[in-house]
């Protein structure tokens, strides 16, 4: 389960960095703004900062059609274990009743 989580910190940490990166060389704005951007696009929330430029807007538009599988990519790896685990369950009981039949 950690290594689960392990790696959604780690897709929330690496979409992080490409929305602050962009924002800041696409959007022109300070870092802190960047960042804050970016998180609140990743998380759903909508964007804080207009979008002045060109470049700004597509990279904007670009990041949010990322962040929307971003985010159903983290859930599913968040879930993974959970749903793998309760699958499985009614697998075992499927399987007894399998063997008592023969």
């Amino acid at each position: 389960m950690a290594a689960y989580a392990a790696v959604a910190v780690g897709l929330v940490t690496f979409s992080l960095g490409i929305g602050t990166l962009g924002y800041h060389t696409f959007g022109e704005l300070p870092w802190i703004d960047a960042l804050l951007n970016a998180a609140m696009i990743l998380t759903g929330m909508g964007p804080v900062n207009t979008m002045t430029t060109a470049a700004g807007k597509l990279f904007a538009a670009a990041y949010a059609l990322f962040s929307g599988v971003a985010f159903l990519t983290i859930v599913g790896v968040l879930l993974a274990p959970l749903v793998h685990r309760f699958l499985h369950h009614f697998h075992l009981e499927i399987e007894e009743e399998q063997h008592r039949k023969r």
